[in-house]
Protein backbone atom coordinates (compact mmCIF):
# COMPACT_ATOMS: atom_id res chain seq x y z
CA UNK A 1 0.00 0.00 0.00
CA UNK A 2 1.41 3.35 -0.63
CA UNK A 3 1.82 5.90 2.14
CA UNK A 4 1.58 9.76 2.19
CA UNK A 5 4.37 10.90 4.38
CA UNK A 6 1.67 11.71 7.21
CA UNK A 7 0.47 8.27 7.41
CA UNK A 8 3.61 6.21 8.42
CA UNK A 9 3.21 4.88 11.58
CA UNK A 10 6.40 7.60 13.49
CA UNK A 11 5.18 11.10 11.97
CA UNK A 12 5.94 13.61 12.41
CA UNK A 13 9.52 12.25 13.36
CA UNK A 14 11.32 13.57 10.30
CA UNK A 15 15.03 12.21 9.36
CA UNK A 16 17.69 13.50 7.66
CA UNK A 17 21.40 12.76 6.59
CA UNK A 18 23.19 15.64 8.10
CA UNK A 19 26.62 14.54 6.93
CA UNK A 20 25.35 14.75 2.94
CA UNK A 21 23.58 18.31 3.98
CA UNK A 22 26.57 19.54 6.18
CA UNK A 23 28.71 21.22 3.30
CA UNK A 24 25.62 22.96 1.58
CA UNK A 25 24.30 23.87 5.14
CA UNK A 26 27.80 25.56 6.26
CA UNK A 27 28.00 27.16 3.03
CA UNK A 28 24.77 28.26 3.00
CA UNK A 29 25.21 30.29 6.96
CA UNK A 30 28.87 31.61 5.72
CA UNK A 31 27.06 33.31 2.84
CA UNK A 32 24.38 34.46 5.27
CA UNK A 33 26.55 35.60 8.00
CA UNK A 34 28.84 37.62 5.21
CA UNK A 35 25.76 39.02 4.18
CA UNK A 36 23.99 40.41 6.82
CA UNK A 37 27.78 41.74 7.79
CA UNK A 38 27.77 43.81 4.61
CA UNK A 39 24.38 44.95 5.04
CA UNK A 40 25.17 46.12 8.72
CA UNK A 41 28.10 48.27 7.33
CA UNK A 42 26.09 50.30 4.71
CA UNK A 43 24.12 53.35 5.39
CA UNK A 44 20.24 53.42 6.65
CA UNK A 45 19.20 54.25 3.27
CA UNK A 46 20.44 51.43 1.52
CA UNK A 47 19.54 49.00 3.87
CA UNK A 48 15.65 50.54 3.95
CA UNK A 49 15.65 50.53 -0.12
CA UNK A 50 16.96 47.00 -0.27
CA UNK A 51 14.42 45.63 2.52
CA UNK A 52 11.56 47.67 0.37
CA UNK A 53 12.55 45.98 -2.97
CA UNK A 54 13.14 42.13 -0.72
CA UNK A 55 9.91 42.33 0.94
CA UNK A 56 8.05 43.69 -2.26
CA UNK A 57 9.67 40.55 -4.29
CA UNK A 58 8.46 38.99 -1.46
CA UNK A 59 5.02 39.33 -1.52
CA UNK A 60 4.67 39.39 -5.36
CA UNK A 61 6.06 35.60 -5.76
CA UNK A 62 5.20 34.11 -3.13
CA UNK A 63 1.20 35.02 -4.58
CA UNK A 64 2.58 34.39 -8.27
CA UNK A 65 3.77 30.76 -7.36
CA UNK A 66 0.06 30.29 -6.64
CA UNK A 67 -1.13 31.69 -10.08
CA UNK A 68 -2.52 35.42 -8.49
CA UNK A 69 -0.67 38.67 -9.64
CA UNK A 70 -0.52 41.51 -7.43
CA UNK A 71 0.22 44.91 -8.61
CA UNK A 72 3.48 45.75 -7.64
CA UNK A 73 3.28 49.53 -6.99
CA UNK A 74 0.39 49.02 -4.60
CA UNK A 75 2.56 45.99 -3.18
CA UNK A 76 5.20 48.57 -2.95
CA UNK A 77 3.26 51.11 -1.36
CA UNK A 78 1.47 49.25 1.14
CA UNK A 79 4.80 47.72 2.32
CA UNK A 80 6.41 51.41 2.27
CA UNK A 81 3.97 53.01 4.50
CA UNK A 82 3.29 50.39 7.04
CA UNK A 83 7.51 50.56 7.63
CA UNK A 84 6.64 54.54 7.83
CA UNK A 85 8.93 55.11 4.39
CA UNK A 86 8.97 58.50 2.81
CA UNK A 87 9.26 57.10 -1.20
CA UNK A 88 7.85 58.95 -3.89
CA UNK A 89 4.91 57.51 -5.67
CA UNK A 90 2.80 55.70 -3.60
CA UNK A 91 -0.58 54.81 -4.31
CA UNK A 92 -3.33 53.43 -2.59
CA UNK A 93 -3.78 49.35 -2.40
CA UNK A 94 -6.81 47.23 -2.63
CA UNK A 95 -7.83 44.86 0.29
CA UNK A 96 -6.11 41.31 -1.05
CA UNK A 97 -2.81 43.22 -1.38
CA UNK A 98 -3.16 45.09 2.38
CA UNK A 99 -3.96 41.56 3.45
CA UNK A 100 -0.70 39.09 2.04
CA UNK A 101 1.22 42.76 3.08
CA UNK A 102 0.10 42.32 6.77
CA UNK A 103 0.68 38.80 6.95
CA UNK A 104 4.18 38.90 5.31
CA UNK A 105 5.32 41.77 8.07
CA UNK A 106 4.03 40.29 10.79
CA UNK A 107 6.30 37.09 10.12
CA UNK A 108 8.94 38.74 9.63
CA UNK A 109 8.88 41.74 11.75
CA UNK A 110 7.52 40.00 14.75
CA UNK A 111 9.89 37.17 14.28
CA UNK A 112 10.50 36.63 17.68
CA UNK A 113 6.86 36.32 18.85
CA UNK A 114 5.04 33.09 19.38
CA UNK A 115 3.49 31.18 16.71
CA UNK A 116 -0.04 30.93 17.75
CA UNK A 117 -3.42 29.09 15.65
CA UNK A 118 -4.91 32.59 16.89
CA UNK A 119 -1.55 34.30 14.36
CA UNK A 120 -2.36 31.44 11.99
CA UNK A 121 -5.99 32.68 11.71
CA UNK A 122 -5.58 35.91 11.51
CA UNK A 123 -3.01 35.50 8.01
CA UNK A 124 -5.40 33.53 6.45
CA UNK A 125 -8.28 35.48 6.85
CA UNK A 126 -6.66 38.27 5.10
CA UNK A 127 -5.53 36.84 2.39
CA UNK A 128 -9.40 36.23 1.36
CA UNK A 129 -11.12 39.84 2.66
CA UNK A 130 -14.16 38.74 0.75
CA UNK A 131 -14.39 35.14 2.50
CA UNK A 132 -13.66 33.81 -1.31
CA UNK A 133 -10.86 32.11 -3.14
CA UNK A 134 -11.90 33.45 -6.75
CA UNK A 135 -15.72 32.80 -6.95
CA UNK A 136 -15.79 29.77 -4.24
CA UNK A 137 -16.69 30.52 -0.70
CA UNK A 138 -13.85 29.21 1.61
CA UNK A 139 -13.66 28.84 5.06
CA UNK A 140 -11.30 31.78 7.03
CA UNK A 141 -10.14 32.23 9.71
CA UNK A 142 -10.46 28.51 11.38
CA UNK A 143 -9.51 25.10 10.54
CA UNK A 144 -10.74 23.45 7.35
CA UNK A 145 -13.77 21.00 7.45
CA UNK A 146 -14.29 17.70 5.51
CA UNK A 147 -17.16 19.41 4.30
CA UNK A 148 -16.33 19.24 0.80
CA UNK A 149 -14.77 15.87 0.96
CA UNK A 150 -11.02 15.42 1.76
CA UNK A 151 -8.22 17.97 0.93
CA UNK A 152 -6.55 16.95 -2.13
CA UNK A 153 -4.25 19.05 -4.16
CA UNK A 154 -4.46 18.20 -7.77
CA UNK A 155 -4.50 18.85 -11.69
CA UNK A 156 -5.87 18.43 -14.58
CA UNK A 157 -9.24 19.53 -16.48
CA UNK A 158 -12.44 18.66 -14.62
CA UNK A 159 -13.01 14.83 -14.53
CA UNK A 160 -9.76 13.94 -15.56
CA UNK A 161 -8.06 15.49 -12.22
CA UNK A 162 -4.99 13.95 -11.44
CA UNK A 163 -4.08 13.88 -7.45
CA UNK A 164 -0.83 14.82 -6.19
CA UNK A 165 -1.00 14.54 -2.74
CA UNK A 166 -4.32 13.86 -0.06
CA UNK A 167 -3.81 15.79 3.42
CA UNK A 168 -4.90 14.10 6.80
CA UNK A 169 -8.31 14.22 7.36
CA UNK A 170 -10.21 17.73 9.32
CA UNK A 171 -11.18 15.62 12.61
CA UNK A 172 -7.29 15.51 13.20
CA UNK A 173 -5.98 18.95 12.31
CA UNK A 174 -6.43 20.09 16.00
CA UNK A 175 -4.05 17.57 17.20
CA UNK A 176 -1.51 18.28 14.10
CA UNK A 177 -1.43 21.53 14.30
CA UNK A 178 -0.70 21.38 18.29
CA UNK A 179 2.06 19.34 17.93
CA UNK A 180 3.12 21.28 15.10
CA UNK A 181 3.22 24.56 16.84
CA UNK A 182 4.91 23.24 19.57
CA UNK A 183 7.84 21.88 17.79
CA UNK A 184 8.00 25.37 16.03
CA UNK A 185 7.58 27.47 19.43
CA UNK A 186 10.29 25.66 20.89
CA UNK A 187 13.96 25.77 21.66
CA UNK A 188 16.22 22.92 19.89
CA UNK A 189 19.47 22.37 19.00
CA UNK A 190 18.63 22.02 15.43
CA UNK A 191 19.92 24.37 12.80
CA UNK A 192 17.70 27.41 12.68
CA UNK A 193 18.04 27.48 9.15
CA UNK A 194 16.85 23.34 8.48
CA UNK A 195 14.26 24.69 10.77
CA UNK A 196 12.74 26.72 8.67
CA UNK A 197 12.69 23.69 5.62
CA UNK A 198 10.74 21.35 8.22
CA UNK A 199 8.44 23.77 8.96
CA UNK A 200 7.78 24.67 5.59
CA UNK A 201 7.09 21.22 4.37
CA UNK A 202 5.22 20.00 7.77
CA UNK A 203 3.42 23.12 7.71
CA UNK A 204 2.51 22.43 3.60
CA UNK A 205 1.77 18.64 4.31
CA UNK A 206 -0.91 19.03 7.24
CA UNK A 207 -2.64 21.89 4.70
CA UNK A 208 -4.61 23.14 7.04
CA UNK A 209 -6.61 25.66 5.62
CA UNK A 210 -9.10 25.61 2.51
CA UNK A 211 -6.81 27.64 0.90
CA UNK A 212 -3.94 29.85 0.98
CA UNK A 213 -1.46 27.26 2.69
CA UNK A 214 1.18 27.47 0.36
CA UNK A 215 1.66 31.40 0.91
CA UNK A 216 1.17 30.81 4.89
CA UNK A 217 3.96 28.01 4.75
CA UNK A 218 6.56 30.39 2.74
CA UNK A 219 5.21 33.09 5.67
CA UNK A 220 6.53 30.39 8.31
CA UNK A 221 9.41 29.75 6.63
CA UNK A 222 10.44 33.36 6.12
CA UNK A 223 9.53 33.86 9.99
CA UNK A 224 11.83 31.51 11.21
CA UNK A 225 14.55 32.64 8.70
CA UNK A 226 14.65 35.67 10.72
CA UNK A 227 15.11 33.84 13.87
CA UNK A 228 17.87 32.41 12.24
CA UNK A 229 19.38 36.10 11.01
CA UNK A 230 18.31 37.17 14.66
CA UNK A 231 16.79 40.31 12.60
CA UNK A 232 14.02 41.25 10.22
CA UNK A 233 15.67 43.45 8.32
CA UNK A 234 15.07 41.39 4.96
CA UNK A 235 17.84 41.21 1.98
CA UNK A 236 17.28 37.74 0.36
CA UNK A 237 13.72 36.77 -1.10
CA UNK A 238 13.20 32.32 -0.87
CA UNK A 239 9.49 33.15 -2.84
CA UNK A 240 11.27 34.97 -5.37
CA UNK A 241 13.49 31.70 -5.91
CA UNK A 242 10.90 29.36 -5.11
CA UNK A 243 8.86 31.09 -8.09
CA UNK A 244 11.95 30.41 -10.66
CA UNK A 245 12.02 26.99 -9.42
CA UNK A 246 8.48 26.52 -9.18
CA UNK A 247 8.39 22.78 -11.37
CA UNK A 248 11.16 21.39 -9.08
CA UNK A 249 9.66 22.96 -5.94
CA UNK A 250 6.22 20.98 -6.64
CA UNK A 251 7.86 17.87 -7.92
CA UNK A 252 10.26 17.60 -4.79
CA UNK A 253 7.67 18.60 -2.45
CA UNK A 254 5.09 15.64 -3.99
CA UNK A 255 7.89 13.25 -3.96
CA UNK A 256 8.61 13.63 -0.41
CA UNK A 257 5.25 13.95 0.36
CA UNK A 258 4.88 10.52 -0.71
CA UNK A 259 8.31 8.92 0.70
CA UNK A 260 9.65 8.12 4.00
CA UNK A 261 10.27 10.18 6.74
CA UNK A 262 13.84 11.15 5.58
CA UNK A 263 13.64 13.87 4.05
CA UNK A 264 16.65 14.84 3.34
CA UNK A 265 16.23 15.27 -0.01
CA UNK A 266 13.86 18.61 0.52
CA UNK A 267 16.10 19.67 2.98
CA UNK A 268 18.86 19.31 -0.01
CA UNK A 269 16.59 21.64 -2.41
CA UNK A 270 15.78 23.94 0.24
CA UNK A 271 18.88 24.95 1.52
CA UNK A 272 20.34 24.80 -2.67
CA UNK A 273 17.21 27.45 -3.19
CA UNK A 274 18.58 29.51 -0.30
CA UNK A 275 21.78 29.83 -1.53
CA UNK A 276 20.55 30.62 -4.90
CA UNK A 277 18.26 33.33 -3.12
CA UNK A 278 21.25 34.74 -1.49
CA UNK A 279 23.36 34.97 -4.59
CA UNK A 280 20.77 36.76 -6.19
CA UNK A 281 20.17 39.52 -3.21
CA UNK A 282 24.26 39.67 -3.52
CA UNK A 283 23.47 41.26 -7.27
CA UNK A 284 20.64 42.99 -6.45
CA UNK A 285 22.44 45.26 -3.94
CA UNK A 286 24.57 46.55 -6.06
CA UNK A 287 21.28 47.74 -7.99
CA UNK A 288 20.33 49.68 -5.18
CA UNK A 289 23.24 51.03 -4.40
CA UNK A 290 23.23 52.57 -7.69
CA UNK A 291 19.86 53.91 -6.91
CA UNK A 292 21.03 55.34 -3.48
CA UNK A 293 24.22 57.12 -4.88
CA UNK A 294 22.01 58.71 -7.63
CA UNK A 295 19.65 60.52 -4.99
CA UNK A 296 22.11 61.25 -2.64
CA UNK A 297 23.60 62.95 -5.99
CA UNK A 298 20.54 64.89 -6.62
CA UNK A 299 19.59 65.53 -2.87
CA UNK A 300 19.37 69.24 -3.29
CA UNK A 301 18.31 68.98 -7.12
CA UNK A 302 14.85 70.25 -7.03
CA UNK A 303 12.02 67.90 -8.67
CA UNK A 304 8.46 67.74 -8.97
CA UNK A 305 6.77 64.66 -7.93
CA UNK A 306 6.59 63.22 -11.54
CA UNK A 307 9.75 63.81 -12.16
CA UNK A 308 10.22 61.42 -9.16
CA UNK A 309 7.46 59.09 -10.14
CA UNK A 310 9.05 58.91 -13.41
CA UNK A 311 12.42 58.35 -12.76
CA UNK A 312 11.82 56.20 -9.84
CA UNK A 313 10.25 53.60 -12.47
CA UNK A 314 13.06 54.53 -14.98
CA UNK A 315 15.51 52.73 -12.06
CA UNK A 316 12.94 49.89 -11.58
CA UNK A 317 11.07 47.31 -14.51
CA UNK A 318 10.53 50.04 -16.77
CA UNK A 319 9.76 48.60 -20.36
CA UNK A 320 10.39 49.93 -23.54
CA UNK A 321 12.00 53.37 -24.29
CA UNK A 322 10.53 56.77 -22.35
CA UNK A 323 9.25 59.10 -24.90
CA UNK A 324 6.95 62.51 -23.88
CA UNK A 325 3.39 60.38 -24.84
CA UNK A 326 4.48 57.52 -22.30
CA UNK A 327 5.62 59.79 -19.62
CA UNK A 328 2.30 61.94 -20.24
CA UNK A 329 0.54 58.81 -19.57
CA UNK A 330 1.96 57.44 -16.35
CA UNK A 331 2.04 60.68 -14.79
CA UNK A 332 -1.27 61.51 -15.90
CA UNK A 333 -0.26 64.59 -17.37
CA UNK A 334 -0.68 66.62 -20.71
CA UNK A 335 1.75 66.01 -23.66
CA UNK A 336 3.34 69.72 -22.67
CA UNK A 337 3.61 69.32 -19.44
CA UNK A 338 5.29 65.64 -19.64
CA UNK A 339 7.62 67.47 -22.60
CA UNK A 340 8.51 70.63 -20.04
CA UNK A 341 9.39 67.83 -17.43
CA UNK A 342 11.99 66.22 -19.67
CA UNK A 343 13.43 69.19 -20.90
CA UNK A 344 13.92 70.86 -17.48
CA UNK A 345 15.49 67.04 -16.24
CA UNK A 346 17.75 67.25 -19.96
CA UNK A 347 19.33 70.26 -18.23
CA UNK A 348 19.51 69.22 -14.78
CA UNK A 349 21.74 66.57 -16.51
CA UNK A 350 19.83 63.55 -15.65
CA UNK A 351 18.00 62.45 -19.04
CA UNK A 352 19.69 62.40 -22.65
CA UNK A 353 18.11 61.67 -26.11
CA UNK A 354 18.95 57.95 -26.94
CA UNK A 355 21.06 58.14 -29.68
CA UNK A 356 19.34 57.26 -33.12
CA UNK A 357 16.01 58.27 -32.44
CA UNK A 358 13.57 56.87 -34.48
CA UNK A 359 9.90 57.95 -35.46
CA UNK A 360 9.80 59.39 -32.07
CA UNK A 361 12.65 60.90 -29.98
CA UNK A 362 13.34 58.96 -26.58
CA UNK A 363 15.35 59.60 -23.37
CA UNK A 364 17.80 57.64 -21.23
CA UNK A 365 18.48 58.17 -17.59
CA UNK A 366 22.14 59.24 -16.92
CA UNK A 367 24.54 57.10 -14.40
CA UNK A 368 25.68 59.14 -11.58
CA UNK A 369 28.90 58.25 -11.21
CA UNK A 370 30.23 58.26 -14.99
CA UNK A 371 27.81 59.80 -16.75
CA UNK A 372 27.66 57.33 -18.93
CA UNK A 373 23.90 55.24 -19.72
CA UNK A 374 22.92 52.56 -17.08
CA UNK A 375 24.43 49.00 -17.28
CA UNK A 376 22.18 45.34 -17.34
CA UNK A 377 18.93 47.38 -17.88
CA UNK A 378 18.90 48.75 -14.42
CA UNK A 379 18.03 52.09 -15.64
CA UNK A 380 15.73 51.40 -18.76
CA UNK A 381 15.25 48.62 -20.59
Amino acid sequence: MSFYIHQHPNWPHFTWDIGHLSNLLGEVRYVQGRMIGRMEALGFSVRSETILQTLTQDVLKSTEIEGELLDPEQVRSSIARRLGMDIAGLIPSDRNVEGVVEMMLDATQNYQEPLTRERLFAWQASLFPTGRSGMYKIITGAWRDNEKGPMQVVSGPLGREKVHYQAPDAPLLEDEMNKFLNWFNSETELDPVLKAGIAHLWFVTIHPFDDGNGRVARAIADMQLARADKGGQRYYSMSAQIRQERNTYYATLEKTQKGTLDITQWLEWFLSCLQSALSTADDKLESVLQKVRFWDLHASTPLNERQRLLISKLQEDFVGKLTSSKWAKIAKCSQDTAGRDIQDLIWKGILRKEEGGGRSTSYELICERTGERGSSDKFYS
